[in-house]
């Protein structure tokens, strides 16, 4: 891959990484709804490595893409590509799959 690449995703297809299969922090995701609500705003991107399935994990921003698709079902999320894997990542559960 020659560099980052910048997209808008639906937060809910994420693929959560194999260091966080159980999603978001409770309490963090907590303390950004109140502070953020809905919004993403100047929210930094979130970072993701494109699986050799072209499914997305993340590598950064798993409270983040988990408060959008919570609050904002359907709203895309800005997110950058930052690796591509010789391994597939669909069968990662998705944001969906543990929204709260």
């Amino acid at each position: 891959m020659a560099g980052p690449i910048v997209v808008r995703v639906d937060p809910r297809a994420l693929h959560l990484p194999t260091t966080r299969p159980e999603g978001a922090d409770p309490a963090k995701l907590q303390r950004q709804i109140a502070r953020f609500g809905r919004s993403s705003d100047g929210m930094p991107e979130i970072q993701e490595t494109r699986g050799s399935d072209g499914h997305f994990m993340i590598n950064d921003g798993v409270t983040r893409a988990t408060r959008i698709a919570k609050l904002a079902p359907g709203d895309d999320v800005p997110a950058i590509i930052i690796a591509q894997s010789r391994h597939p990542v669909g069968m990662l559960r998705t944001i969906q799959e543990k929204l709260p």
